[in-house]
């Protein structure tokens, strides 16, 4: 591996194998001649030359020998190729040993026995070493428990590592995240202190998440990672921005504000990556993200990445990706993992459906999304006299309240999580294995992202909609859209999870 980086002398140089009374050619034999002549005063004069004449030509062989092999060693190639087979065993056996060596002192957290789909395991079978990344690297990857490399890890950490653009479509949960940070890292120069990444998301909580990852692979380089949001202290950014900051992950209006101030230098970056693509190109982030591309030297590498590519992405990749690398994993659009019930209610009912669900489920964790703010905090509150544990988060909350619910949600502090749509968006939380429509979204893109909150990387997930009268032609029509059976609950719907 390249990542092993001990000085090595080449044969017969130095401190090296093979230095020592062999090393150099014109090395003299140290013969002690005047002790030699001394012990031989009393032997005849004849015998005297006859000696030193026989000593005089082995000094001779043993010269044209060494010199013989020096040129073999390290000019021509060799006459008997034995020698450097031998050479080559022993230096790879070196390279072998030390290559398990680092292995072994690796923390790597226990393997993850549950069952996976396809989506993650249908893989063409390589290791992230094939792709000669830098060995620290490769530990903090190793230590973040990732055993080899999902479809689309395999198909974009090669091709992003070559400097080309990419236009990349995979399902939620299959590993996204890892497959554009670990080129990144891979890339970065950190000898050089300036910002060389740019990773633009759509909203806080995933810009937070994303700069964990990218500080969990990178541990044992030295990168320095920075996330910037809006909400957040703009003073605070100016700061640590006069600070060395290699990768920069935020939202597209704050860091084009810290770009416009002069403060952000983005004339280095030679990588934009932007996770969930098609909600950075919605009318709300399309123009920010625009006058962004203008701060980057025009010989930037774009790499997007998202479950549901709509037209304006089209319109963008013609525009900015040059000759881009498209790569499509979306044969189908919902995650083969997750099964999907709906229930038919009265508005009045649902509440009362709820709390069956939770005492018939085998709840990990859940999180149950509402269509409005005001309706997260009633159904909160409710579920809370209910008397089960209950958090929640929307748009309106303050910033340092939702990192908060957030940071505890995913350490296991609740079981219940009440949301918006503001979590619809590649927040990642693997002990989700239930996701409730409480409320029943408009559209089949927002369906797809919030079922793909369960059924994280290949695992089993389900997913209940509670639907009302209204409802009932959204439901036809997104199962059209995405091709996908949302069947009608069993009236023993603890026995059909369990026997699925």
């Amino acid at each position: 591996m390249n990542g092993n980086n001990r000085g090595r002398y080449p044969p017969g140089i130095g401190a090296g194998r093979g230095a020592g009374m062999n090393a150099n050619p014109s090395f003299q034999s140290r013969v002690p001649q005047q002790q030699y002549v001394q012990r031989n005063m009393v032997q005849n004069h004849q015998q005297f030359q006859h000696q030193q004449h026989q000593h005089h030509q082995q000094q001779q062989q043993q010269q044209q020998q060494q010199q013989q092999q020096w040129l073999r060693r390290s000019q021509l190639p060799a006459a008997d190729s034995s020698v450097d087979e031998v050479e080559k065993t022993v230096q790879s056996e070196a390279v072998d040993s030390s290559s398990q060596d680092w292995k072994a002192r690796l923390k790597i957290p226990p393997a993850d026995t549950r069952y996976k789909t396809e989506d993650v395991t249908a893989t063409k079978g390589n290791e992230f070493e094939d792709y000669f990344l830098k060995r620290e690297l490769l530990m903090g990857i190793y230590e973040k428990g990732f055993e080899r490399p999902s479809p689309i890890q395999e198909e974009s950490i090669p091709i992003a590592l070559t400097g080309s653009d990419i236009l990349a479509r995979a399902k939620n949960g299959t590993g996204k995240t890892a497959a554009f940070c670990i080129p990144a890292l891979e890339k970065i120069d950190q000898d050089n202190n300036v910002i060389q990444v740019v990773i633009l998301v759509p909203t806080r909580e995933l810009a937070l998440q994303t700069s964990q990852v990218c500080k969990e692979l990178g541990k044992h380089l030295k990168i320095q990672v920075m996330v910037t949001t809006g909400g957040t202290s703009l003073k605070d950014d100016i700061m640590r921005l006069y600070q060395p900051v290699h990768l920069l992950v935020g939202t597209p209006g704050r860091i084009l504000d810290l770009a416009k101030k002069g403060v952000c230098i983005l004339k280095d970056c030679s990588m934009l990556v932007m996770d969930e693509a098609d909600k950075l190109l919605s009318p709300e982030f399309q123009p920010s993200v625009e006058q962004l591309i203008r701060f980057l030297p025009p010989t930037r590498q774009i790499l997007m990445f998202s479950a549901t590519f709509p037209v304006t992405v089209k319109d963008f990749k013609d525009r900015y990706l040059h000759k881009p690398y498209i790569i499509n994993l979306m044969d189908e659009l919902t995650l083969k993992g997750i099964t999907q019930y709906y229930a038919f209610v009265e508005e009045r009912q649902k509440v009362h459906c709820l709390n069956t669900l939770f005492s018939k489920l085998q709840i990990n964790q859940s999180i149950i999304f509402c269509n409005s703010v005001n309706r997260v905090e009633l159904l909160a509150k409710k579920i809370t006299e209910l008397g089960y544990s209950c958090f929640y988060i929307h748009a309106k909350m303050l910033q340092d309240h939702r990192n908060r619910v957030f940071h505890d949600f995913r350490n296991g502090a609740c079981r219940n999580l009440v949301c918006t749509d503001l979590f619809t968006r590649g927040i990642d939380i693997q002990a989700v294995n239930v996701v409730i429509n409480f409320d029943f979204p408009k559209n089949s893109e927002t369906y797809l992202h919030r079922v793909g909150r369960s059924g994280r990387f290949g695992h089993l997930g389900l997913a209940v909609n509670l639907i009302t009268y209204e409802d009932r032609f959204n439901l036809y029509r997104i199962e059209q859209e995405l091709g996908t059976e949302i069947k009608q609950i069993p009236p023993h719907i603890d026995q059909a999870i369990y026997c699925r």
